[in-house]
């Protein structure tokens, strides 16, 4: 667990540097979306990110930072490290999404792809950040980053009353966003329900969950990039997931393929795999509404964007 303060000063920290982003409503859903695609580096990871590096010592920042990231966390980092004048090295899985790629390495990070996916890139990471002694900063697995990413509670609690009726939604990867809504939520009652959704594809978070291990999990490609992997058995993520979700869910690449061109359709929002499929739960039937969804990213590869949207066209 954190201290409840962390969020108060995470929000204090980061304010200058990031975005209050719009919480709107859809009523003919029943639903609010929270929109971080429109963050600063287009996702949520900013706010943990910034943070994390804003809160080190100088010292810690001069000896370079070090992350591993399928490319949003990455863009933290980079943007956290630019801002403070640090040098940012960050593991990426060799079939990370080009844009994202790319985008890490306009904020100025030097970017090492790794075969294999996101949990190899993470191992390596770690293991260099400790061989180079240089300050290792985990997309999750961290307090001040979990911190960070729970000003997002707090955003929606002061927008939105809260309501024991309703669902809150929240992509799960590593688990860092759903563990700092679920500190937020510790300070109302009675409190939403809170519920973290994974992709099927790579549901390793729900296998914990669920079965308290996360062995013979399937890690298969998913339009859910920022989600996939599996998560660091030591992780301070594992025990505030397990005490503050009330669920954990999955849905299926063909649900998260049409929430991404229903975003697109009904919201003229761009809205990347693992950002959608708190919206895919919705509509897809698998939670009822009044929901609360958080869209927690954007960074999607544009020419898969319209091929989704063209394909979910052409069956309407």
């Amino acid at each position: 667990m954190i201290p409840a303060e962390w969020l108060d000063q995470a929000a204090l920290r980061i304010a200058p540097h990031i975005r209050r982003t719009l919480l709107t409503n859809d009523a003919e859903l029943n639903l609010y979306l929270k929109w971080e695609n429109m963050q600063v580096t287009g996702s949520f990871k900013a706010r943990g990110a910034l943070n994390k590096v804003l809160a080190l010592e100088s010292w810690e920042r001069e000896r370079g930072l070090v992350s591993a990231s399928a490319g949003n966390h990455g863009q933290g980092v980079a943007l956290a490290a630019q801002i403070t004048g640090a040098a940012v090295t960050v593991f990426a899985p060799e079939h990370a999404t080009p844009v994202k790629v790319e985008a890490m390495r306009k904020l100025g990070a030097w970017v090492m792809p790794i075969p294999g996916g996101y949990e190899q890139a993470e191992k390596a990471a770690i293991r260099y950040a400790a061989e180079h002694g240089m300050t290792w900063v985990s997309a999750y697995n961290d307090g001040q980053v979990i911190a960070g990413q729970g000003t997002i509670g707090l955003e929606i609690l002061q927008d939105l009353p809260p309501d024991p009726r309703q669902t809150w939604l929240v992509p799960v990867g590593g688990g860092g966003m759903l563990a700092g809504i679920g500190a937020a939520l510790e300070r109302v009652s009675p409190r939403p329900r809170l519920v973290g959704v994974n992709a099927g594809a790579s549901a390793f978070f729900h296998a914990l969950y669920h079965r308290g291990t996360q062995e013979d999990v399937p890690d298969l490609p998913t339009l859910a990039d920022g989600l996939s992997g599996a998560i660091e058995p030591d992780a301070l993520t594992i025990p505030m997931v397990r005490r503050y979700a009330d669920d954990l869910i999955v849905v299926s690449e063909d649900e998260i393929a049409h929430a991404i061109a229903y975003a697109w359709q009904h919201y003229a929002q761009i809205v990347e795999g693992s950002a959608a499929v708190g919206l895919a739960a919705v509509l897809g039937g698998q939670v009822k509404t009044p929901a609360m969804v958080v869209i927690s990213g954007g960074n999607i590869q544009p020419e898969v964007h319209a091929g989704i949207c063209r394909r979910f066209t052409d069956k309407a």
